[in-house]
């Protein structure tokens, strides 16, 4: 398994909606912060969209990563097909092996059999352009529903960007997704989480934790990966939150949080 940096590792640093930073980082940033924590994949998502980067920008990005050993995958967030066609061209210009697609809420609206038929010729782009389209499940998608939309598809260059947490806002407890779609995995996201009960007994709280320090299955979940290739991008993440000490601080813990993290998950996927 080869580690990776998620540009959601730096949520707060890049800025995220009504939340920037004085001095966001950037896709070249990215690159050092890699490098320095001892990784081998770089995964640019919707937080980092490449789309605003030109073509130059990409090149760029490739060759800086080539100099520091690094691969590079990018991806974006639910379903447009033109957003899609955009993101297989620059991901040929990265020379990525992944793309990840995220689905949400307004995904669902459509139907399998519809959704199905905008993502064939895509697959077959992707497959041309020697990389494979990576379904994330994410907060409002179901698995089931996912299963379902990969065997409508039924190409071995669509498959799933397994998180390990995501579908807990689908009323889906990780164990559930991750047994549903570990043998369509070609791509994971690694975080940890915790569930905190309210002081006043007013249900709880599910955030995010470094790794290996809270409840996700860390172990067993890579277990049940245990099929997957060996170079298999694992891709590391955390849901640091934003508190009321405000955004400066929250940026201030990002750094410790991820170093961290990728310690935690070296020592997990140290033989895998």
């Amino acid at each position: 398994m080869k580690l990776g940096l998620g540009s959601y590792a730096y949520r707060w640093s890049i800025g995220i909606k009504d939340q920037i930073p004085s001095k966001p980082l950037t896709a070249f940033d990215l690159l050092d912060r890699a490098e320095a924590l001892g990784l081998e994949v770089v995964q640019y998502a919707d937080n980092m969209p490449l789309d605003r980067y030109t073509a130059d920008d990409h090149h760029k990005l490739y060759e800086i990563a080539q100099q520091k050993g690094l691969q590079l995958e990018l991806g974006t967030q639910c379903f447009d097909a033109d957003e899609v066609d955009r993101y297989i061209e620059i991901g040929q210009r990265l020379h990525s092996k992944i793309m990840r697609v995220a689905l949400d809420a307004e995904d669902s609206h459509m139907p399998v059999a519809a959704l199905a038929e905008q993502l064939r010729p895509r697959v077959d782009r992707a497959r041309a352009a020697g990389m494979k389209i990576a379904i994330e499940n994410h907060f409002n998608y179901p698995s089931p529903r996912m299963v379902e939309l990969l065997e409508a598809v039924g190409d071995d260059h669509l498959g799933v960007c397994l998180d390990v947490a995501n579908s807990i806002c689908a009323n889906e407890w990780p164990e559930e997704t991750i047994s549903l779609l570990a043998p369509w995995t070609i791509n994971l996201h690694l975080k940890d989480y915790e569930i905190t009960p309210d002081p006043y007994g007013v249900g709880f709280r599910i955030h995010g934790v470094p790794l290996g320090t809270g409840r996700a299955p860390i172990a067993w979940t890579l277990d049940q990966l245990a099929h997957c290739p060996a170079d298999m991008s694992v891709i590391l993440e955390h849901w640091l939150m934003l508190e009321s000490d405000g955004l400066e601080a929250a940026i201030a813990k990002e750094q410790p949080w991820i170093e961290q993290t990728t310690a935690a998950a070296k020592t997990f996927t140290k033989g895998r």
